[in-house]
């Protein structure tokens, strides 16, 4: 029985990127064992499936190109992480500059976007705590996302983030409060 791609060790699969002839097998195998776990972290930043997909694709051509660099200071799926949360940030930033909606207008958009998504299977609750998330500066967000959905520790998320833990735990705080007062606000 052959082991699954999740089995298999980040040195196989960088041993394997690093040799001409199975390169592109490596490259596969790293892409099947940390997409969908990537997809979920940028589908919670950029909310829509489709845009989600769009920064996925980025991340892997970025990952692609520049994983000969790769030095191993930190772990692999560190890096990807970091490479992903700078892809979405970006991605957000550009939506951001384009978009000419109110803020009312856009959560109104996001509303019926995800109510619509086949992809998204949430209740009121979740559309509302995307709403409550998408009030949070992008900082406070990111590590929000990063702790309570990835579940990752703040020395995880102070690597990702190249922020103090001190920071990172203080960032977390405030989300969590102006999350709290926004449910208090919709009575939900």
């Amino acid at each position: 029985m052959r082991p699954s791609f999740a089995e298999i060790s980040d040195e196989k699969i960088l041993s394997l990127i690093r040799k001409k002839k199975t390169s592109e097998k490596g490259f596969r195998m790293l892409m099947d064992k940390y997409q969908e776990r990537l997809y979920h972290h940028i589908r919670k930043m950029v909310i829509e499936h489709d845009d989600t997909n769009d920064v996925l694709q980025n991340c892997f051509i970025k990952v692609f190109k520049s994983i000969h660099n790769f030095e191993g200071k930190s772990k692999l799926y560190t890096w990807l992480y970091r490479i992903a949360t700078n892809e979405a940030i970006t991605w957000i930033n550009k939506k951001k500059r384009k978009s000419t909606n109110s803020i009312d207008g856009e959560d109104n958009i996001l509303v019926q976007t995800l109510r619509a998504d086949q992809y998204f299977d949430g209740d009121e609750v979740q559309i509302q705590l995307q709403l409550a998330l998408r009030q949070l500066p992008e900082k406070q967000r990111t590590v929000f996302n990063l702790r309570y959905f990835e579940e990752l520790s703040y020395k995880e998320i102070s690597e990702l983030l190249d922020t103090s833990v001190g920071g990172l735990k203080a960032s977390y705080h405030h989300a969590v409060k102006k999350i709290e007062n926004y449910f208090k606000e919709v009575q939900i």
